[in-house]
């Protein structure tokens, strides 16, 4: 089995910061992709940033210059820091993992989600 659990979400003031964490235990293989998504009241659920294996990076647009996605892959770990937050960041953010099981084969994986407020 295999799990994804997130922390760090909060409630911070406009031009604030948060930084997300995600880890992933259980039958782990390898740790292939991994991201975070986001879901605000009404709105789909929308890439946020995402790292390969390898460290290749991709961000939406709109948190470019404003986001830095990382990762540990000896503690099967991805982190998000969040600066320069602004209102339109407020949804629930979503861990994501392309993951290679060790009894499960290759599969994607989600976490439980974690709110994040910004207030203006």
């Amino acid at each position: 089995q295999v799990q994804l659990v997130e922390s760090g979400g909060g409630l911070v003031q406009a031009g604030g910061s948060l930084r997300l964490s995600c880890a992933a235990s259980g039958s782990i293989f390898r740790l292939n992709a991994v991201g975070w998504y986001r879901q605000a009241l009404g709105k789909q659920r929308e890439l946020v940033a995402d790292i390969t294996s390898g460290g290749s990076t991709n961000y939406a647009e709109s948190v470019k210059g404003r986001f830095t996605i990382s990762r540990d892959n000896a503690k099967n770990t991805v982190t998000l820091q969040m600066n320069s937050l602004k209102p339109e960041d407020t949804a629930v953010y979503y861990c994501y993992a392309d993951i290679t099981s060790g009894f499960l084969g290759r599969g994607d994986y989600w976490g439980q989600g974690t709110q994040v407020t910004v207030s203006s």
